[in-house]
């Protein structure tokens, strides 16, 4: 019957009712919006991935699993009574029209900062609950990064930001400072919190240089250091010495060799 079955949204959701039925899969019918969480994250991480990669087949066939994990968190809440898929993409299409007045009604925008506040005047007329403060509304499942840097944007929006990146850069060397005198102290707790201040401050001038996110620049520095780890196993694996077997003046050599190459 699936082979057949017409390549639609709606197609999906009737396979997803299947796995869930009494005689369906025993895994998908245990699953929960809970235990579908870690699924979301890493389906998510594997779309970027091929994203990196300009893996476009890889693109298609993640997406399609993107797809699939929302359409199980439908088939979840339809069966709970709390809403079906017509609702999602209903609610979706009015939100996308109504937070895009320039382009659907008579608003006129002549940059993308009109753009923006565009945006925000219609999420502010949407009379959903205000929020408490400035700060809140910020996913809780964010990296850290990613949520540091969307607090500081939050602060810098009423004012509350530097003036010139050079004053961060005083920020990061005072943050440096502390960090050493706390390990001097030895207080653990004390250089775990500096540790946290010096990685929130490097955070902040990323952010504040408007070119490339902290979770991306890091992201950058992984790959570099995998590439390079990966050069030093691969040389090792040529001179038949085992990796754990390896002095490390052997695994800087190697590694400064990765930098020069």
């Amino acid at each position: 019957m699936h082979q057949h079955m017409e390549p639609t949204l709606d197609s999906l959701v009737e396979i997803i009712r299947r796995l869930r039925a009494p005689d369906g899969c025993p895994w998908d019918c245990k699953q929960t919006s809970e235990s579908l969480k870690l699924c979301m994250i890493e389906e998510v991480a594997e779309f970027l991935d091929a994203v990196d990669n300009e893996d476009h087949e890889n693109l298609r066939e993640e997406l399609g699993d993107l797809l699939m994990n929302i359409s199980f968190h439908v088939v979840l809440a339809e069966e709970n009574e709390l809403f079906n898929m017509r609702d999602v993409l209903r609610e979706i299409i009015d939100k996308m029209i109504r937070r895009h007045p320039h382009v659907f009604a008579d608003v006129e925008v002549n940059s993308v900062d009109d753009v923006m506040q565009v945006w925000a005047k219609a999420k502010a007329a949407e009379g959903k609950e205000a929020k408490k403060s400035i700060l809140g509304g910020i996913p809780r499942n964010l990296s850290s990064l990613l949520t540091a840097r969307e607090v500081q944007k939050k602060a810098a929006k009423v004012g509350f930001d530097w003036e010139r990146q050079e004053q961060i850069l005083d920020k990061i060397d005072e943050e440096v400072a502390e960090l050493k005198e706390a390990m001097l102290s030895g207080d653990d707790a004390h250089i775990d919190e500096e540790i946290g201040d010096l990685l929130f401050a490097m955070v902040n001038l990323s952010r504040f240089r408007k070119r490339s996110c902290a979770e991306d620049l890091l992201n950058a520095s992984v790959k570099k250091f995998r590439s390079r780890f990966s050069y030093i196993e691969e040389n090792l694996t040529a001179k038949n010495i085992k990796l754990e077997d390896a002095s490390i003046e052997l695994m800087e050599s190697l590694w400064n060799q990765a930098k020069e190459n």
